[in-house]
């Protein structure tokens, strides 16, 4: 059994791809693009006078708040370039964090299972690992630019 099969099916639901489409994805959101390099990041968040920013290498991405900073920095790792970020900001903090444990869980299982293989083995793993969850969350899809606000109202009966 390949590696990556190993660590999805011991993730099961904690997997990164199957919380995106099952928790985010179904709720309303809003696409979010980075000009980022399709790759493994190494990503970080400052903390400026003009607020939060997620830095990626050079580039700087304005953040309306730390959650939201937290949220983008997982996709960012993983070198996603357009990202489902939930309308409601109430929501994306705890997202935020079972998307990190999972990651974190993800990584943890990699390391676990590949301890006695080279280091450019376990290189190539690893990015064949990132490049894998990066493309199962291009395949889901990062939606509408603006969520849909169809709500009947008084005045307008639909």
């Amino acid at each position: 059994m390949d590696v990556i099969q190993q660590i999805r099916s011991g993730m099961g639901k904690d997997w990164i791809s199957a919380i995106y489409e099952e928790q985010i994805r179904p709720g309303r959101t809003r696409s979010f693009k980075m000009d980022i390099p399709e790759r493994e990041n190494a990503p970080a968040i400052l903390h400026t006078l003009l607020g939060t920013e997620l830095k990626v290498g050079r580039l700087r991405v304005h953040c309306p708040d730390l959650g939201t900073a937290r949220y983008l920095l997982i996709f960012a790792t993983l070198g996603c370039r357009e990202v489902a970020v939930p309308y409601d900001i109430t929501t994306i903090p705890a997202m935020a964090d079972s998307l990190t444990t999972a990651l974190d869980r993800t990584f943890e299982a990699f390391n676990a299972l590949t301890g006695k293989e080279s280091p450019q083995a376990r290189g190539r793993m690893r990015s064949k690992l990132v490049r894998t969850l990066r493309e199962e969350i291009k395949a889901i899809g990062a939606g509408e630019m603006m969520p849909l606000f169809n709500r009947s109202t008084k005045q307008r009966q639909n």
